[in-house]
């Protein structure tokens, strides 16, 4: 009897792969392309994290390019960690607009002693971005998927910056959580919704990585871990160290900085003649002075809320979820609260590049194009600072050109994810989530 339709040799595939308009959108597009043999993907992304992370070490040290001085912060740490040591958050210092856990972040490098606080902290921050690398790759182990690949490749474009600040610690924080939230059982989701709030302690936004939860169980779950953590740690530091909600003080005076949309607005109207405001150094920051920014400032607010009161829309009015749901509407969320704050400092992309790569691990995810943009968005916040950071302050052309780059390129990222986050679960019948 012959068979019509013979058998594809061994080691092949009876059908060909579907082929679509993004190779992103490809069941055979993976970082497995790239190298297929074994442990192949994983060696590759050890490779490639060992050889980057090597290279933002060597920038962190010579500390030269651009304006330079990028572990400044590091030093600002150390000093805060040295009021800590006398049982106090920093009384009085402007510079202090954090909640407080995160003085734990800052106590860090004490596990270390027999290194120097800088080094101790490098050191803390690398082990913070390894285990998010390896969370990520373990996300989907039947394939080494392009959000380990978005981390591992799009931190370094942010040069140093990364290894000073401390804010790959808290994206650690929020990927963990949304990867808990993902699982179906009662305890992991009570674990993401712990991590969430210690996140949230530590810089508020990772409170948004609850946004997306289905309702239901998994809610009362999760938002009911996060409030408890947050609540346990709040009161265990306010136990050991005094004035430890003074950062809300200093938060309410922050102006419009340089580099938000709002900044990027003014610099316009200063380059057209047609603001006579100026820069000054405030809060640790360049801000704008002058007509009009406390106006932009109450609008940045507004937006805020409408921003917020959107996903408290979406929230009610969604019925399509997908296992990616959580992830894509963390990221939406906390892309909306940046592109309207008075403030984007150039660590933000840590947060978005992390959210990015956590979408990716999911198959059903629709933020493949967004994570895309906020490559080239990050590559511009390192023009941004340091490298041509005195020209966005003297308001140039190029400094101009940067931020305006780079904050189109945000505004687009957010109303896209907006956008393909209402389609895919507002929009057409309801469907059992993935």
């Amino acid at each position: 009897m012959t068979n019509d339709h013979p058998q594809s040799p061994p080691g092949t595939r009876a059908e060909p792969p579907h082929l679509t308009g993004s190779p992103f959108d490809s069941d055979t597009f993976t970082s497995a392309t790239f190298v297929t043999v074994g442990r192949g993907p994983y060696l590759a992304v050890a490779a490639v994290w060992l050889i980057t992370r090597v290279g933002m070490v060597l920038l962190l040290l010579r500390d030269t390019l651009g304006i330079g001085g990028v572990r400044r912060e590091v030093d600002l740490y150390q000093h805060w960690y040295e009021q800590f040591a006398q049982g106090t958050f920093p009384p009085g210092d402007v510079t202090w607009q954090y909640p407080p856990g995160a003085g734990l972040v800052i106590m860090s490098p004490g596990v270390l002693p027999w290194l120097t606080y800088l080094q101790a902290f490098v050191a803390l921050t690398l082990l913070a971005d390894a285990v998010v690398t390896a969370a990520l790759a373990r996300a989907d182990s039947a394939r080494l998927t392009h959000g380990t690949w978005i981390w591992v490749c799009g931190l370094p474009l942010l040069l140093h910056l990364p290894l000073a600040r401390y804010d790959v610690q808290t994206t650690a924080l929020a990927v963990l959580a949304l990867l808990a939230l993902t699982a179906r059982s009662t305890a992991a989701h009570q674990l993401g919704g712990a991590l969430a709030g210690i996140g949230a302690m530590v810089k508020v936004w990772p409170a948004l990585a609850l946004i997306g939860t289905p309702r239901g169980r998994s809610t009362r779950e999760a938002w009911t871990a996060a409030v408890v953590a947050a609540l346990a740690l709040l009161a265990t530091l306010a136990l050991f160290f005094s004035d430890s909600l003074g950062f809300l003080r200093q938060q309410g005076s922050r102006g419009i900085q340089i580099e938000s949309l709002g900044g990027t607005a003014l610099a316009l109207a200063e380059a057209g003649g047609s603001w006579p405001g100026r820069v000054e150094f405030r809060y640790g920051a360049f801000e704008y002075v002058g007509p009009y920014v406390s106006s932009i400032g109450h609008l940045a607010l507004l937006l805020t809320v409408i921003a917020f009161g959107w996903l408290l829309l979406w929230r009610v009015r969604a019925h399509r979820w997908t296992a990616a749901t959580p992830l894509d509407a963390a990221l939406t969320a906390v892309l909306l609260f940046t592109v309207t704050s008075r403030v984007i400092s150039p660590q933000y992309m840590i947060w978005l590049l992390g959210l990015g790569a956590v979408c990716l691990t999911s198959r059903s995810t629709v933020m493949r194009p967004v994570a895309l943009l906020l490559l080239p968005a990050a590559a511009l916040s390192s023009l941004a600072y340091p490298v041509l950071y005195d020209h966005v302050v003297a308001g140039t052309l190029q400094g101009l050109a940067v931020m305006v780059l780079r904050n189109g390129l945000l505004l687009a990222a957010t109303l896209l994810a907006a956008r393909r986050l209402w389609t895919s679960t507002v929009t057409g019948p309801p469907e059992e989530a993935a």
